[in-house]
């Protein structure tokens, strides 16, 4: 698992009105070079904002490399696709739907990483697509903001954000290649995954930041299918198996296997208080129903369920004993901990802990409802029988996959 290191500066950014005008401001200063990986890329709103930074930081010569997912955006608007392709920008859709889509279960492993690096010197890592805030593919108009965080970080993790982007962009490039037969420049693709060249340039001191201070631990927890197969559910493992007193989780998407329920039914039952914000809104079958088979397991030991339905609910975060937390694009469901590419920052830092406790507790007290035990037990043979139908649905599809839960 990752070490975490000493030397970073952190900034917790809560929904789109913290997370855009930093994220805005960064490839603004930008002087070399912006990476940025991301689920959905949609450019309406604030989405349209970040596009046009990205155009403005290509056009005056900084190189802008851009993936986004082929499920989460299975097209680029073809307005931004015409400005993106003028200005410079590089940008490739992961692993398009095809003719079949999500029928051909090697489909279902996505990218649903959240993050971007400029200049090799800032990064920015969370659950926040490029969507504006207000706004939703499937629901339209929002009455309020979604419920997510991302944080920014400087110091040693971003060079690991870095490498990470560029490799998977040299990856891309690389198949990309070899499906053109062309040997020679495939080979050369890979030889500069490999081999990484660092920002020649020295980075604007907007993005640097001052040195002092710097004091939080910090470090990028990883899921994908080779070398970090498990890293993201390891580290909530350890976080929840070493608390004292409280764990609090926010999770858009719930679905915790075996040990990862294990581990917080033992917290609740040697006396930690463990409370989980999860989607009270109904927004899809699956991750409505296929959840809730595991609540009375949860509940029977005393863990405290809070459905949030303010608003939608997307956050993937968690903080234990006020001094461990992360922040990341990590649900607690099968798709991210088992075929999702993922990344989460897990910190150890009182003042962010803190922070981002206050956060939670503010959700959880304004916009959270207990689940109560006895209602939990009462609910009506039908919504049983959809529960169980999603859940069995969820262990049929994992099965296809390959895995087991």
């Amino acid at each position: 698992m990752a070490q975490l290191q000493l030397g970073h500066q952190l900034q917790l950014l809560q929904g789109g009105k913290d997370f855009f005008p930093a994220l805005i401001q960064a490839i603004d200063t930008s002087v070399h070079e912006v990476r940025m990986e991301t689920y959905i890329f949609n450019a309406f709103g604030s989405g349209a904002l970040v596009a046009a930074a990205l155009e403005r930081a290509a056009l005056r010569g900084v190189k802008v490399c851009l993936v986004m997912d082929g499920v989460g955006t299975p097209a680029l608007d073809p307005h931004w696709c015409s400005r993106f392709q003028a200005a410079g920008v590089l940008w490739r859709i992961f692993a398009p739907m095809g003719r079949f889509g999500l029928l051909i279960p090697s489909r279902w492993r996505r990218l649903h990483r959240k993050l971007c690096v400029v200049d090799g010197q800032v990064a920015f890592c969370g659950g926040i697509n490029v969507l504006d805030d207000f706004f939703d593919p499937n629901h339209g108009a929002l009455s309020l903001p979604r419920l997510d965080f991302a944080v920014r970080v400087t110091g040693p993790l971003v060079q690991e954000v870095h490498a990470v982007l560029a490799q998977f962009w040299w990856r891309l490039q690389a198949a990309r290649t070899a499906q053109q037969i062309d040997l020679p420049a495939t080979w050369l693709a890979l030889h500069q995954a490999m081999a990484l060249s660092w920002p020649s340039q020295p980075p604007s001191p907007a993005l640097a930041g001052p040195a002092d201070g710097a004091k939080s631990r910090a470090a990028l927890v990883l899921r994908d299918n080779l070398r970090h197969r498990a890293e993201i559910e390891r580290a909530y493992r350890k976080a929840i198996g070493e608390a004292t007193r409280e764990i609090i989780i926010a999770n858009a998407y719930f679905l915790p296997g075996r040990k990862l329920r294990r581990s917080l039914t033992h917290a609740a039952q040697r006396g930690v208080r463990v409370r989980l914000l999860l989607q009270g809104r109904y927004e899809y079958f699956m991750q409505y129903h296929a959840a809730r088979p595991v609540y009375g397991v949860l509940l029977a030991a005393g863990v405290e369920i809070h459905e949030y339905s303010v608003s939608f609910l997307h956050a993937k975060v968690a903080v234990i004993d006020s001094r461990w937390a992360t922040v990341g694009s990590s649900n607690l469901d099968p798709l991210s901990l088992l075929l999702a590419r993922e990344a989460n920052v897990v910190v150890e830092d009182l003042a962010f802990a803190r922070e981002l406790r206050a956060q939670l507790e503010h959700a959880i007290e304004h916009g959270g409802v207990r689940v109560d035990p006895k209602t939990y037990a009462d609910r009506s043979w039908r919504l049983r029988l959809l529960d169980r139908v999603a859940f069995g649905l969820m262990r049929m599809a994992l099965f296809l996959t390959g895995n087991r839960y």
